[in-house]
């Protein structure tokens, strides 16, 4: 471990191991098929054992090394002890290794109340449409209200290669410093290919992709696992024009786009802040590209636009 790492590399270092226990939190519940099923505000809202032991690891094990950092996480679950084995205290080493940010040399601990985690799990709906890929634990990592840091960790990565394949993946990165885990591609110039909401579409969502004239529209499930298309080059575009998505779902993802040059707004262009008092949904939509974001906002459909307003 280098002499001192910055706060920020530490931030990011334990996010990552922590990602990685609630990852395998998440695949050893499924393999025990004890799902632990409940409703949260109803029948379309639920809520698995490996939702929220994987929330509880995660914020167990933060607020213990970041005690003075504000955790928001998807899931609202009462404070109780957890048990020592669902604590996870290492810290990534290659991240620690790495160079801190200029612009985040000086940040420290004690402005803990101008540092959050976001964070969340996607697992039950993609279980039963047996889209485990689609699965991600997200820690998005908040500074001043901007998405700094981001990790998304995909507990069953690989399964379709087989009971002898290494399960899950972590990518993590920093504004910066870059985005590391992956390969970063790009989709060819000439094609336009839009990733958008698998479950959760409407005229107004549908209306907008239409408007940006894809070639290609890839339906899938998570923010999480879009903003993967776009960096994996599977996609140019995520496009959902919705109040759905919320501050746990963008925050990692956002920042690890960003790191490698991408962007991530509303759908009128604007930024989400990401201040720890700030109403967690998205209210305007997401768009995300990876290159000529501009293009994307300018197709954005004035009637979509003004449905958004109206929300």
């Amino acid at each position: 471990m280098s002499g001192n790492p910055a706060v920020v590399m530490r931030l990011v270092a334990s996010a990552y191991s922590v990602a990685e226990k609630a990852g395998a939190i998440v695949r050893n519940v499924l393999h025990s098929r004890e799902l632990g099923i409940v409703e949260k505000t109803g029948a379309n809202d639920l809520q698995t054992l490996a939702d929220r032991l994987a929330q509880k690891s995660i914020c167990a094990s933060l607020s213990r090394r970041f005690p003075k950092v504000t955790i928001i996480g998807e899931e609202d679950l009462p404070c109780e002890e957890v048990q020592e084995d669902m604590i996870e205290n290492g810290q990534a080493e290659e991240i620690l290794q790495k160079s801190c940010p200029k612009e985040y040399e000086a940040l420290k601990e004690e402005e803990g109340d101008r540092i959050a985690y976001f964070l969340q799990i996607t697992f039950l709906l993609f279980l039963d449409l047996g889209l485990l890929d689609n699965v991600t634990v997200l820690i998005g990592i908040a500074y001043g209200g901007r998405a700094i840091a981001g990790v998304i960790n995909q507990p069953f990565y690989n399964y379709q290669l087989g009971s002898g394949a290494v399960l899950g993946r972590t990518i993590w990165g920093v504004l910066g410093l870059g985005a590391f885990g992956f390969q970063l591609q790009e989709v060819p110039a000439d094609k336009r290919i839009v990733t958008t909401t698998r479950s959760h579409s409407n005229k107004t969502v549908t209306d907008c992709v239409n408007a940006m004239e894809p070639h290609d529209v890839i339906r899938v499930g998570g923010a999480g696992n879009k903003i993967i298309q776009l960096i994996e080059g599977k996609a140019s575009a995520y496009v959902f024009a919705s109040p759905g998505c919320k501050k746990w779902d963008t925050c990692g993802p956002e920042a690890i786009l960003h790191a490698v040059g991408g962007k991530l707004t509303d759908m009128f262009g604007n930024p989400y802040h990401y201040n720890a008092e700030i109403k967690h949904m998205n209210s305007a939509g997401v768009l995300a590209t990876l290159r000529n974001h501009d293009y994307y906002v300018s197709r954005v459909p004035q009637s979509v636009l003004q449905a958004l307003k109206s929300d």
